[in-house]
């Protein structure tokens, strides 16, 4: 199969200009086009967070919901992490700042939504850059009233006074979270207080419930982040060869995240060449690759929070062994019988069974595995060489902490708007003297971002070569 490297002008594509470019015949120039009209017209604005917050307050009854941002993290001594936002408060707000706090108030007759955040301070400004500070919150976020974080350790006390009920992390030990719990304690505990928190509900639940359904404006994100990120693969593809190294691949797909405007990875980056590919979270990346060799690479970015979550792996050489070809063509298979049954209705559950299925059958045609598919099922003999699930909800957070079973323990049925990876693997390592020499030392995952559609489903990431036919053209 031919790949045109196609480069799409200024005046083609106003979106992305001349930076954007996808290696794959399947997308064409109207495809780019109509996706930078979809991103230009779906852009996150505040009615987004508005509607968000209103809709957490239909689900809660009388009370005060309380959700902190991130804190930086220290990498060493004085130095901290790039900041990361903490994603359920910016689900609700859309704020990047740390030292901040939402506060949701409802009563029978009302509801108000508060704000705090650090003021400007000119110190601040010169060393770390300028904060947004109370006025200018008050005119951009759409909050019914902002107020400094200084006066929050006083102020939440007072709000709790007036109600019964608290929405919280439960388990989150955070500082703002404490002094909230505190807060409610004394209150409970001081006399001549005629109201005060009697229950506390998990606010984790009701916000990833929600997050499991993404709109359009988050799925036009998601699609923004698996387009830079086919770039990247197709990248590292192109330029492999025997003798580089792990690292250097890495570097070549962090540049075409970084130049195109996604600053931070997704996750870690695992780019895992021969038996290293059979550690799942290899994130080393330090070894030479062989020419014989397959390298798995499992890397992502992510725009404005969200992420994707791309695995290919393919030959070091340009060209699959045969042995590499039969397994690799066989986990192919899987995946996409997995993913042709993703559709409204189908349960999370039943989809992992399935997958589990095909994948132990696949061991025993290969001759890896021996016996009857049942008794090995219920023995769990499979686990040996696929040993983790068939994928994970993905939005804000590359593995998105949203539910997988009801309050009841059952396990969700697929709806349109959620976001799921599919990531098959096969993983036998270089001393399991039990398979066949020419199986040992191989580990492949191919892993694909798919949105369930009121139809079926859409594999966001399609254009990112992943057929033998495809990745070889690619590698060439």
């Amino acid at each position: 199969m031919r790949y045109a490297n196609v480069e799409f002008s200024s005046a083609e594509c106003p979106e992305q200009g001349d930076r954007f470019s996808l290696n794959s015949e399947n997308v064409s120039l109207k495809t780019v086009c109509d996706f930078c009209y979809l991103w230009h017209n779906n852009a996150m604005n505040e009615n987004h967070f508005l509607n968000r917050r209103n809709k957490l307050l239909e689900r809660m009854e009388a009370g005060v919901a309380i959700i902190a941002s991130a804190s930086p993290q220290t990498r060493s001594n004085d130095t901290e992490y790039p900041y990361r936002q903490n994603s359920d408060f910016y689900y609700l707000c859309g704020f990047d700042e740390d030292n901040s706090v939402l506060v949701l108030i409802k009563t029978a007759h009302e509801s108000k939504t508060l704000l705090f955040v650090e003021e400007i301070n000119d110190e601040h400004a010169l060393w770390n850059g300028a904060r947004l500070g109370v006025a200018r919150a008050s005119e951009k976020l759409g909050i019914d009233e902002v107020r400094d974080i200084a006066v929050y350790p006083e102020q939440i006390q007072e709000i709790l006074r007036e109600h019964t009920r608290m929405y919280i992390d439960l388990y989150d030990e955070g500082h703002f979270l404490s002094q909230a719990k505190q807060g409610a304690k004394a209150l409970q505990a001081a006399r001549g207080v005629k109201s005060h928190i009697r229950t506390m509900h998990d606010l984790t639940y009701l916000i990833r419930s929600m997050r499991l359904i993404k709109s359009e404006e988050e799925i036009a994100l998601i699609k923004k982040a698996v387009a830079i990120t086919a770039e990247a693969h197709h990248e590292a593809m192109r330029i492999c060869r025997g003798g580089m190294m792990e690292y250097e691949l890495q570097a070549r797909m962090t540049y075409q995240f970084q130049s195109r405007g996604a600053l931070c990875e997704a996750y870690g980056a695992i780019v895992a060449v021969g038996n290293n590919a059979n550690t799942l979270h290899y994130i080393d990346n330090r070894d030479i690759l062989g020419n014989d060799d397959l390298v798995l690479i499992d890397a992502a970015c992510e725009w404005e929070l969200y992420a994707s979550d791309i695995t290919r792996t393919f030959p070091v050489s340009g060209k699959f062994t045969e042995p590499q070809k039969e397994l690799y063509e066989k986990i192919l298979e899987v995946q996409l019988k997995v993913i042709a049954a993703m559709k409204p209705g189908v349960k999370r559950d039943w989809l992992q069974r399935y997958s589990e299925e095909l994948l132990c059958q696949l061991l025993i045609d290969l001759g890896i595995l021996h016996g009857d598919l049942d008794t090995l099922l219920e023995s769990k003999a499979h686990k040996k060489y696929a040993p983790h699930g068939i994928g994970h909800w993905m939005g804000l957070d590359v593995h998105d902490p949203c539910p997988y079973v009801d309050e009841s323990g059952e396990s969700l049925a697929f709806l349109p708007g959620m976001v799921m990876t599919v990531e098959p693997g096969i993983y036998i390592r270089s001393d399991d003297e039990s398979v066949e020499e020419k199986y040992r030392g191989i580990g492949i995952r191919i892993e694909d971002d798919i949105l369930i559609t009121s139809e079926g489903c859409e594999n966001l990431s399609y254009m990112i070569a992943k057929t033998v036919e495809e990745i070889e053209g690619m590698c060439r």
